[in-house]
């Protein structure tokens, strides 16, 4: 792929094209957010930076009230930079193209590899067809009963933008409210609670697995990948659910004083948001440090690969575990499900944690010394939130200095893309072919 600039030509890697026009929708984004159409007032372009990559990235964290700070127009702003963020750029790109009659050549379908994460070229623009037409499907099955569920409560005109604005911000793992509270007002609210929820959940599966589901009748036809989602998802919200009713129970900031029903609702909430949703019932920073020191190792494993949302991905923290059991187990195969993993698996997991774990730690680091005299704990809670593209705080982005702010934009920049993407879209290729002895060193 090549760009020409004066008669040169300038040839780029499907990630570095990637990274380039991702850059140029967030541009593009604070443009429009900075003009005085968008805004009750005015915000700095700081804040408008701010704020179109935390739309674009799915975040959610905020540093002005988006129901306050923004008219209608800079909302809209904001939900196309969720949709287009969430279901991606190269999804939207290839539907323009496909209604302009154009072909879908090998570099589209390169870029279109890249950003889904998929590792096979066959069906891929099949794949993109589904993903506009299953969203807009599930979107707009989330909006009607959103609609039904406040028209009596809010009033029927306003029932409408907000059951609009919410369907497409749950189910694109964004986590952005048009209430200054998110959703803390529903916290026993049944219908609410399992809308908004099934939304992010069905989101953060990845829409190869959904397609999986609609094509395959029985569980165990799945593929493997579609097995470990589903199972693991499961298993980590129930047991989170669990852990987070046993932590919070006696706290009288969240759930203590609530009623048994309000209790489990809240619960449930907590417990399947911190897997990027970044919506909340409760105030966050009020949780003990045990529960926040749990919902941060959870924002930091994230959703499912091809998905709305971020993370380092259920399945890349499943490789590494399993690989490291069987390790342990003396085993050289990393077995499960009857099913072989395979060593390049293994290693782009292993690439992608160790990766994100030293993106963490520096904009840590840095926040430590930009931010000096805020809780260490916020500051850690921030930053993955920012990396794993959740958007829960304990109440600090607003408060974070020029360079803090600095710092969290370019971590949900990285975290949205992947770091492998960017480390991809920097390293210069390699044609070395030459194989080096292999040589034992003392680990451990």
């Amino acid at each position: 792929m090549s760009l020409k600039m004066k008669n040169k030509v300038i040839k780029i890697s499907p990630p570095q094209f990637l990274l380039l026009i991702f850059l140029l929708f967030i541009v593009f984004g604070t443009i429009l957010l900075k003009i005085p159409a968008a805004t009750h007032g005015s915000i700095s372009w700081l804040d408008s930076l701010f704020t179109a990559t935390s739309a674009m990235t799915v975040t959610g964290l905020v540093v002005v009230d988006t129901g306050t700070a923004f008219t209608i127009f800079g909302q809209m702003v904001i939900l196309f930079l969720i949709q287009v963020g969430g279901i991606g750029i190269m999804t939207f790109a290839v539907f323009i193209f496909l209604v302009l009659g154009r072909k879908i050549g090998l570099k589209e379908r390169l870029l279109v590899g890249n950003s889904l994460n998929q590792t096979s070229l066959g069906g891929l623009i099949r794949l993109v067809k589904r993903i506009l037409l299953y969203s807009l499907i599930i979107e707009g099955i989330a909006f009607i009963f959103l609609t039904l569920r406040w028209g009596p409560m809010l009033g029927w005109r306003d029932a409408i933008y907000a059951a609009f604005f919410h369907s497409i911000s749950a189910f694109n793992n964004a986590g952005f409210s048009i209430w200054s509270d998110s959703l803390s007002g529903y916290v026993g609210d049944p219908v609410i609670n399992i809308i908004i929820t099934l939304l992010f959940i069905i989101g953060g599966l990845g829409f190869t697995v959904l397609f999986d589901l609609w094509r395959t009748k029985e569980f165990h036809q799945l593929s493997l990948h579609s097995k470990l989602m589903i199972k693991s998802t499961i298993i980590i919200n129930l047991l989170t659910m669990i852990l987070f009713f046993v932590l919070e129970y006696s706290n009288p900031d969240t759930i203590g004083s609530l009623s048994l029903g309000e209790k489990l609702w809240a619960s449930y909430f907590q417990a399947v948001t911190p897997r990027t949703a970044g919506f909340n019932t409760l105030d966050i920073g009020s949780l003990q440090d045990p529960t926040l020191f749990f919902t941060i190792f959870l924002m930091f494993i994230g959703a499912g690969s091809a998905s709305t949302g971020g993370g380092i991905k259920v399945t890349t923290f499943l490789a590494i575990t399993l690989a490291a059991t069987a390790y342990m187990r003396g085993k050289e195969d990393i077995d499960i499900s009857e099913r072989a993993l395979s060593q390049g698996t293994v290693f782009r997991s292993l690439a992608i944690s160790i990766l994100s774990v030293g993106i963490i730690f520096l904009g840590l680091f840095i926040l430590t010394i930009s931010e000096y005299g805020e809780s260490f704990i916020a500051l850690f809670f921030e930053v993955v939130s920012a990396f794993g593209t959740v958007g829960l705080s304990m109440g600090i982005t607003a408060s974070l200095s020029a360079i803090g702010k600095l710092v969290i934009i370019c971590i949900m920049f990285i975290g949205k893309l992947g770091p492998l993407t960017l480390a991809f879209s920097i390293a210069a290729p390699t044609t070395k072919l030459i194989r080096y002895p292999k040589e034992e060193i003392l680990t451990g």
